[in-house]
């Protein structure tokens, strides 16, 4: 099995652009021509990568099976493990829904826990109340979906872990925020911290900042960027390793039971 080969470094790509609204078909073609010449072990893709940040979904063409299916076969394509949240629809409920997609056709989900107390994902999306790892090639990855980034205790409760994933559809007021938050889960978890959030507009949102990154164990950028475009990040498990051992302060951390 693909997923069980351990290898020490893991070629991440981060997928940045322009959510067509409400356009899955338009949007996967997007992603396609985007990553046609990408060469990576895992493909990151944004929050509700097929249709933008909606907050209508029984309005709205979800085509939530067929981003999935197309998940698979881009996995299965490019031997690489994709993932990126979606909005979907099990038994009459909506989910805001994150899937971890092997090449040997494995899939993880997550469910959004927090969902956006500002706006009316929590009026019409089920949180969930799960933490999930994926693991791929010997690494394990924590997954989680925009607002959830502002809870350092959701993000610790499962450490460690060796990366914590991010996708977003986060807004240009508060972009320091997401700058430093995703350097803040890097350090305090001891591990790769990737996040990668969209551009361009939406009907509520004028102006989403890019700003996808990958942040090392030690809190370093290892370079961002603010347009459409794949940036790729290689991973190291001996630098992470190294870090842990240098400096072992999971060792010390606090405890806990996390009540839902």
């Amino acid at each position: 099995m693909i997923d069980d080969l351990k290898t020490d470094l893991l070629q991440v790509a981060l997928v940045q652009f322009d959510i067509a609204w409400k356009n899955a078909p338009i949007n996967l073609e997007k992603i396609d021509k985007l990553i046609e010449n990408v060469d990576a072990d895992l493909i990151v893709l944004p929050e509700m990568f097929g249709t933008g940040f909606i907050e209508d979904p029984d309005q709205t063409d979800l085509r939530d099976q067929q981003c999935l299916q197309w998940m698979k076969q881009l996995a299965l394509n490019k031997e690489a493990a994709v993932t990126g949240s979606l909005a979907v629809e099990v038994d009459g409920k909506y989910f805001n829904r994150m899937y971890f997609v092997t090449p040997d056709q494995k899939v993880v989900h997550y469910d959004k826990k927090h969902l956006f107390a500002l706006g009316d994902e929590a009026k019409v999306f089920e949180p969930g109340d799960v933490p999930v790892l994926a693991s791929f090639k010997g690494w394990t990855l924590s997954l989680s979906i925009c607002y959830d980034l502002r809870f350092p205790a959701w993000a610790r409760y499962h450490a460690p872990y060796d990366v914590f994933l991010c996708v977003a559809n986060w807004p240009a007021p508060r972009v320091n925020a997401w700058d430093s938050l995703l350097c803040a889960r890097a350090i305090e978890n001891q591990c790769y911290a990737i996040g990668v959030n969209r551009i361009g507009d939406d009907p509520k949102v004028k102006g989403y900042p890019g700003h996808s990154n990958a942040f090392t164990p030690m809190g370093e950028s290892m370079g961002m960027n603010n347009g459409e475009c794949v940036l790729v990040h290689k991973l190291s498990q001996g630098e992470l390793q190294a870090v842990r051992k240098k400096l072992p302060y999971l060792k010390d951390r606090d405890i806990f039971e996390f009540k839902i």
